[in-house]
């Protein structure tokens, strides 16, 4: 008797705690899946300057300069550390040889330090923004505005520089991966805050050597002058034949008059 009552109530508990326990798994909410952050965006790759300008072509004339300026260390954290980019123009080693007038060696630590920034623009440009650019030069370089101001012109697709002093255009393109664009150009970039306005003009062209008639060619005054002389020969010759005849008219009338 006592265990089948036990049993009843058993059973009794386990019905009635059953809806709760069924209520209580419904209820609870699944566990969130954690969801995977996303992967860092990979870094541009680092541009060395100095590696790039000694192994692209003959500049190691102007790379000197960037070096003993400490101006490497400047377009380098341009190059690499900001969102702008940088252009920079590169003469050839010829250029810097064939610098005779104004010369370099007269500068000041300073002034050859803002003469290497001039040539550099704090910006990335590929050839085909330069279009652009003509239409709102002048354009301030790394060295600043004004007198550091450098205008730009586009010709059929060669782009054209001019500082007042250099007139120059880019000849190659070294490098034009942003951020990082190098080009070309065939004369050192002099700006006027250094050099002044007093600009030499350029020497004008040779002129063409003129080409006179040749000695022996006739002209029509010769030809004129030359029918007189021509003419004498053939009136001596008639003069004198007239003569012969006359003469020989008298001797025969002289014979008749012997025979008669």
């Amino acid at each position: 008797m006592e265990f089948s009552m036990l049993i009843v109530l058993s059973s009794a508990l386990l019905f009635a705690c059953a809806p709760l326990a069924y209520a209580q798994k419904v209820a609870s909410p699944p566990a969130p899946t954690p969801t995977p952050s996303p992967a860092p965006a990979p870094s541009p790759p680092y541009v060395n300057l100095t590696l790039l300008l000694s192994v692209a072509g003959p500049f190691q004339n102007f790379l000197n300069y960037l070096e003993s300026t400490k101006v490497i260390d400047t377009f380098q954290n341009q190059a690499n550390n900001t969102d702008e980019g940088i252009t920079i123009f590169v003469p050839k080693d010829d250029a810097f040889k064939n610098l005779k007038n104004p010369s370099l060696s007269n500068l000041t630590q300073d002034q050859l330090k803002q003469l290497i920034l001039f040539h550099a623009l704090p910006h990335y440009y590929s050839l085909s923004d330069f279009k652009n650019l003509s239409q709102v030069s002048p354009i301030s370089t790394f060295a600043g505005a004004g007198g550091y101001a450098l205008n730009f012109t586009d010709s059929s697709g060669t782009v054209h520089l001019d500082s007042g002093w250099s007139k120059t255009k880019v000849s190659s393109s070294v490098h034009a991966t942003d951020p990082v664009a190098i080009y070309q150009v065939d004369k050192v970039l002099l700006p006027e805050a250094i050099f002044g306005t007093d600009i030499p003009p350029t020497p004008a062209p040779a002129p063409a050597p003129e080409t006179s008639p040749a000695a022996d060619s006739p002209t029509s005054d010769d030809t004129t002058g030359s029918s007189p002389a021509n003419s004498h020969p053939n009136s001596s010759f008639r003069i004198n034949g007239v003569g012969i005849w006359s003469q020989l008219v008298l001797v025969i009338a002289g014979v008749v008059v012997l025979f008669l």
